[in-house]
């Protein structure tokens, strides 16, 4: 039997979806719920030949760089398993949206921190697991926050009750649980590889405050000082606004902000199978020390046959001196 209760919100729900109001669950709260895709073209700071340009000109020139994007992705071989995504709705050429350069402010320090820190686009050590990024070891990849647009593994899913809301990522499989209460962050001595969550509404804006990170996770050359402000507003039925405001001191010279948009999909998500210590590092340590062996190897036969041109010039030398010492000593 359907309770009348129940026929009223769906009746509610049906009446503020004509009415263009955001839906909302049963417990009255902006619904936000179902699977997402975070993809984007737009990159996170503003390429350097769109300088000085915060906004495409037209949507013609948004489309020419999605097919340019397209286009790159097709020639590296990924696109049967990534998302191109599209240049936001607000044509912007940087996801960053302050400072207006669209650049990260990074401070001294920050830039050494990041610019030392393991990615999979640079060369690393293969020492040990210490070495390599945190995303080949299967432990972050991505998943915030803040939540930016990935190629890979892009989509979310979003799920409510009364008292939380849980953000669950495709990549590393990882469901952030937030508390919507008013109840403080944890001690300031536990530090965790996503921080720790606390969200709140602001008219039909979910607020997440995340505090309470690792100084291991070294997001764009964080320290454990990295505070995360996210906001969730749906725009429509089927767009989500994002926005993230990143403040760290030890860092960053101030404080900078982004913005994307998630799209929704009936797509399916899939578990990303990646765990700590498997099969895979153990492969790339072994692959990695048997290359730099072989470099080393390289370096010592190089080495070998420079000395040996060097020994074999010193000894012409010392001949041609001694003949000319010799002839030196006839003529007198």
């Amino acid at each position: 039997m359907v309770r009348p209760a129940a026929i009223l919100t769906l009746v509610l729900l049906a009446t503020a979806a004509a009415a263009g109001q955001p839906a909302r669950t049963a417990d009255g709260q902006p619904d936000l719920q179902g699977v997402w895709i975070n993809a984007s073209v737009t990159s996170l700071e503003r390429p350097a030949d769109l300088a000085g340009k915060e906004f495409f000109s037209t949507a013609e020139e948004a489309r020419a760089w999605e097919e340019k994007a397209l286009k790159n992705l097709i020639a590296e071989g990924d696109e049967a398993f990534a998302e191109s995504g599209t240049v936001a709705p607000t044509l912007r050429t940087s996801i960053i949206v302050t400072p207006a350069d669209g650049r990260i402010p990074y401070s001294a320090e920050g830039r050494k921190r990041w610019d030392a820190t393991p990615t999979v686009t640079r060369t690393n050590p293969t020492t040990g697991p210490e070495d390599r990024p945190l995303s080949e070891r299967c432990i972050v990849w991505g998943e915030g926050p803040p939540l930016l647009p990935r190629r890979n593994n892009p989509y979310l899913r979003i799920a409510q009750a009364p008292g939380h809301v849980v953000i669950l990522t495709e990549m590393i499989h990882h469901a952030r649980i937030v508390p919507l209460d008013d109840r403080p962050h944890i001690d300031a001595r536990i530090r965790q590889w996503v921080g720790d969550s606390r969200g709140r509404w602001d008219g039909d804006t979910l607020v997440v405050d995340t505090t309470n990170f690792s100084d291991k996770v070294a997001f764009r050359g964080s320290t454990d000082a990295l505070h995360v402000v996210e906001r969730f507003t749906r725009v429509d039925g089927n767009r989500l606004r994002y926005q993230f405001t990143i403040e760290d001191p030890g860092a960053f010279t101030q404080p900078w902000s982004g913005e994307t948009y998630f799209e929704r999909t009936d797509a399916r998500m899939f578990e990303y199978a990646c765990h700590e210590g498997n099969r895979s590092m153990e492969l790339i340590l072994t692959g990695g020390q048997a290359e730099q062996a072989a470099l080393r190897r390289r370096k010592l036969s190089r080495i070998g046959i420079a000395g040996g041109a060097v020994l074999a010039l010193a000894a012409l030398g010392y001949a041609v001196r001694r003949r000319r010492s010799a002839a030196a000593e006839k003529i007198s």
